[in-house]
């Protein structure tokens, strides 16, 4: 029985811990451990080992998942080298932009290593998490991360390290440009009269029906678009709005912004 531990308890590993149980997994097969009490109270409850001496949880663990901050990952894994070097478990990033080989240097090298670009909406089961493992990490260790992050939404493999930059543009950071655009859609709603929290539902249903129109559908997006849009109609006025002032490739360029600062922050991170 494979057991899995995390490093920190925050918002993240408490969406990856909350699928996992959902998904199958007993309370028993989880270490969490946090410094912080406060944080690992409700893990408690659900079954949930918790410690709060991180070398105790990777003593016990097959599966290490690293849920700290970028800024702070050198000096959580620096302490931890002893016993990463005797347990030899699997380790997993969530933390964006560190390379996996900088990880590994600073848990005394030679350890096996894979990352995991998460986002926020993992917190209600509708996540995206594009996974990447090097060629050392065998199928049965691929298999069990894939059951891991299932449980928050749909799992992305992907071919190499740096296509992470990508996944960071496209899902990592990409729910907040639908936030951004139900914000716009809302605050218009305000204008035109309607309540604060009416005018959020309209444009939040909205896009939510939009997207389950996109999973559901055999037609592309293109062609979906193209469905509501009757000639001379109130669709096609509002998309050739759109379309006139740029918004296609103003989204492309937003995503290659992200991805240029995701290898920048990268790199700065790794020197």
């Amino acid at each position: 029985m494979t057991t899995v531990a995390f490093i920190g308890a925050g918002n993240m590993a408490k969406a990856i811990i909350g699928g996992m149980l959902n998904g199958g997994f007993a309370g028993g097969q989880i270490i969490a451990s946090d410094p912080n009490p406060d944080q690992l109270a409700e893990f408690a409850q659900q079954g949930v080992r918790t410690v709060s001496d991180n070398a105790t949880a990777i003593s016990e663990a097959d599966i290490v998942i690293l849920a700290v901050k970028p800024q702070v990952m050198k000096q959580v894994c620096e302490p931890l080298a002893t016993v990463a070097q005797q347990k030899q478990p699997l380790f997993v990033s969530i933390a964006a932009g560190l390379p996996a080989d900088n990880i590994a240097s600073w848990l005394g090298g030679g350890v096996a290593m894979a990352r995991v670009m998460p986002n926020t909406p993992a917190m209600v089961g509708k996540g995206v998490s594009g996974l990447w493992a090097p060629e050392s990490v065998t199928q049965a260790q691929r298999q069990t991360l894939s059951d891991i992050f299932a449980g928050t939404g749909l799992v992305q493999w992907v071919a190499s390290e740096e296509t992470l930059h990508d996944i960071t543009a496209i899902s990592g950071s990409g729910p907040a440009y639908f936030y951004l655009f139900i914000q716009a859609m809302a605050e218009k709603a305000q204008a035109y009269g309607f309540s604060e929290e009416d005018a959020k539902l309209l444009a939040a249903q909205t896009a939510l029906g939009a997207a389950e129109m996109v999973l559901q559908s055999d037609d592309s997006p293109a062609q979906l678009k193209q469905n509501v849009m009757s000639p001379g109609g109130t669709t096609e006025r509002a998309i050739a709005t759109f379309e006139n002032q740029g918004l296609p490739k103003l989204v492309a360029d937003a995503m290659d912004a992200c991805k240029a600062r995701s290898e920048t922050l990268a790199k700065a991170l790794s020197d």
